[in-house]
């Protein structure tokens, strides 16, 4: 079976050669998890969910695509190894990305963005999806539930993140967000889930786009596709401002990896740097996160004082925390 296969091999397998189903799997478990937080909600609407190549929830579809991978362990590590992250690799990950997917669904099988308050409070979903976006930080007329800031993108985004933060049975969203403008937002996703909770939905197609049984592109396409969409590369500069604070040479293989050093430190000079820029530490650490990546990738180790090296560290945090948020634009992730 291709799960024994090296990566070089299983790179070549098409998607529809996988054989792969959501049944028994963790993701039939975190689906059912999803269906008793809607049930908690008093929702009566079930989406559907189907295996492709990535999240996405279609124009006018009441279900949700999941990426492969997460249907199998092995197919895991070689998105892992391909793309330097699993995105919805753990429970906790994997059911905020499903929240919001819902969001999406649960607008299309009620129409809901076709009310006029829907669209005083969140825009026009009409609206064009840029291909890069600005985010503010600091702005409060937004929930934060997906990482960079991912509700300011467009109309549609912030319903479906707003949504996902409401069902949330841990958000707590009416004291974490006091005194916020997106607390607005909150209240009437609330009132609206309420006045279609018993409601049977206009739409209820049980349509699949883009099924993995009938993909025909190999893995190795796939991967290609989606690196060059992502850019998964870094500026000069970049990797040349770790090279100077961490090495690379043979001579520090003993020596403790940059990955392991900024994982431990990273709690201190995060709190250190958030309290000289006055940033969100939400903000400095998805810089710290890249960093580490970018480490392990480089196979950078420590080859100076630890005192010094923690000092410096906090340093290029802070020039990259503010080259990320004043220079920085971010593309659509889903």
């Amino acid at each position: 079976m291709w799960a024994n296969w090296p990566d070089e091999r299983l790179l070549d397998l098409r998607f529809c050669d996988l054989g792969l189903s959501i049944h028994k799997t963790v993701l039939e478990e975190r689906i059912e998890q999803l269906y008793e937080e809607m049930a908690r909600r008093g929702l009566r609407f079930r989406p559907h969910f189907w295996l492709s190549y990535e999240w996405f929830c279609p124009d006018g579809v009441p279900g949700v695509a999941i990426p492969f991978y997460l249907a199998h362990p092995r197919l895991m590590k070689l998105e892992h190894r391909q793309m330097l992250e699993v995105e919805g690799g753990t429970r906790d990950w994997c059911m905020r990305l499903l929240r919001h997917e819902v969001g999406h669904a649960i607008n299309n099988a009620y129409r809901l963005h076709r009310r006029r308050r829907w669209r005083e409070v969140f825009g026009k979903a009409t609206e064009p999806y840029p291909d890069y976006y600005q985010p503010r930080p600091f702005s409060r007329r937004f929930v934060i539930h997906l990482d960079y800031w991912y509700a300011q993108s467009h109309p549609s985004e912030d319903f479906a993140e707003t949504f996902a933060v409401w069902l949330s049975s841990r958000s707590l969203w009416k004291k974490r967000y006091q005194g916020w403008p997106a607390l607005k937002k909150l209240e009437y996703v609330n009132e609206l889930m309420g006045e279609i909770a018993d409601a049977v939905p206009p739409v209820r197609t049980r349509r699949q786009e883009e099924p993995l049984r009938t993909l025909k592109t190999t893995l190795r396409e796939h991967y290609t596709a989606r690196r060059s969409h992502y850019g998964i590369e870094h500026p000069d500069f970049y990797d040349r401002d770790l090279r100077r604070l961490f090495t690379d040479t043979g001579r520090s293989a003993s020596s403790e990896k940059a990955s392991v050093f900024l994982r431990r430190i990273g709690p201190e000079i995060r709190e250190l740097v958030a309290h000289w820029t006055g940033e969100h530490q939400y903000t400095i650490e998805q810089v710290l996160d890249d960093m580490i990546t970018r480490c392990r990738e480089l196979k950078l180790r420590v080859n100076r004082p630890k005192t010094r090296a923690k000092m410096e560290a906090a340093i290029l945090l802070t020039v990259q925390t503010m080259n990320y948020l004043h220079s920085g634009y971010h593309r659509l992730a889903i």
